[in-house]
């Protein structure tokens, strides 16, 4: 990281430049995208199918927003060596250094986004606790988590084309299992008893993470600080491991590609 820290900020202030050079509102297209997608979410569910959940439109923005960054570096993570082909193939840098591009370009947008996400919160008058500080360390865990899950997206995306469709089936699916728009422990309580519901909630790690998330934020209790520990060693490993699978493979990739 100490090597490589200016390439990933020069690599992925070019990515940000680029995105918007052809736009007519520019960055301001980072704000309205969620912030649309949160009216649309909120009109369905907070409206249309009467959701009772206080702070709807709050609730709902909190998972989009998180949800996306996931989404996006995992489907990035995929085709990334095949979409660097003309830096990878040139000269050398640890191949895990790209990720760390994409997460600079994303966490930059999602920094935009929770700064709407303030404004909401002085707007709709949800009142800050001390525990609203818990909104960093969540954030580095989901950090962690994404960059150790492309890890391994990136190894095999390289010998695998299919993976990146595969990835996009997977990630709609759970999309819908993750309580995004809805507080997926209620819903599965109508299934399952409530301590199985409980469970779910805290193996899925994005679950996991958004209610921790709306838990500081919007509710103002602390989060489950076990699981939380439990979810970064979890990413801390992968990750390891991910980078050693890197670092053993990222030889053959430029022959591959």
């Amino acid at each position: 990281m100490k090597k490589y820290w200016r390439y990933i900020i020069y690599a992925g202030q070019s990515e940000l430049k680029a995105e918007v050079a052809n736009s007519y509102l520019n960055w301001l297209w980072w704000i309205i995208e969620p912030f649309c997608f949160m009216l649309i979410y909120a009109f369905v569910f907070g409206t249309l199918f009467g959701s009772q959940i206080e702070h709807i439109q709050i609730f709902v923005y909190i998972g989009i927003t998180m949800w996306d960054f996931f989404s996006r570096m995992l489907k990035a993570s995929v085709t990334i060596v095949r979409h660097n082909k003309s830096i990878v193939s040139k000269v050398y840098i640890p191949k895990y250094m790209l990720i760390f591009v994409k997460m600079y370009v994303n966490a930059f947008k999602l920094v935009i986004s929770f700064l709407l996400l303030f404004a909401m919160i002085i707007v709709t008058r949800v009142p800050f606790t001390p525990y609203i500080l818990w909104i960093v360390p969540i954030l580095l865990i989901m950090f962690l988590l994404s960059f150790a899950i492309g890890t391994y997206l990136l190894h095999f995306g390289v010998y695998v084309d299919d993976l990146a469709n595969v990835v996009n089936i997977v990630l709609k699916m759970l999309f819908y299992l993750t309580g995004i728009f809805y507080e997926l422990e209620k819903r599965l309580a109508s299934v399952i008893t409530a301590e199985q519901a409980a469970i779910v909630g805290k193996i899925n790690p994005m679950t996991f993470l958004i209610n921790s998330m709306r838990d500081v934020v919007m509710y103002g209790t602390a989060p489950n600080y076990r699981y939380l520990l439990i979810w970064l060693v979890i990413s801390l490993v992968l990750a390891i491991f991910g980078v050693c699978l890197i670092y053993k493979n990222e030889n053959s990739y430029v022959k591959v590609i």
